[in-house]
């Protein structure tokens, strides 16, 4: 299993943007139902209201691979630029 942990630091007032955005793209939902996605979660930072965090959870490379050519990744990526000033991808792997 690929666990990936993402924080999007939101340009300053933006995060909320974001998220409605996101939610209008339905990225949560249409990843969700991707074959081999186990988690696609998005949280809000309590102490950071610039801060939004997403955790990911694949079955392996091969659905992983498969999300990133996804129309919705790329309308993800093509929507950050707008709201997004930086973002930290963390990638863990575990045999369970």
């Amino acid at each position: 299993m690929i666990t990936l942990n993402i924080t999007y630091y939101c340009k300053p007032g933006q995060r909320d943007s974001f998220i409605e955005a996101l939610k209008r793209l339905d990225i949560r939902k249409k990843s969700r139902a991707e074959a081999g996605n186990i988690t696609y979660d998005y949280f809000t930072s309590l102490h950071d209201a610039n801060r939004l965090f997403l955790l990911e959870q694949w079955r392996d490379d091969v659905a992983l691979t498969n999300h990133s050519v996804m129309p919705h990744f790329e309308a993800l990526g093509s929507i950050k630029k707008n709201y997004v000033d930086e973002t930290s991808i963390e990638k863990y792997y575990t045999d369970q």
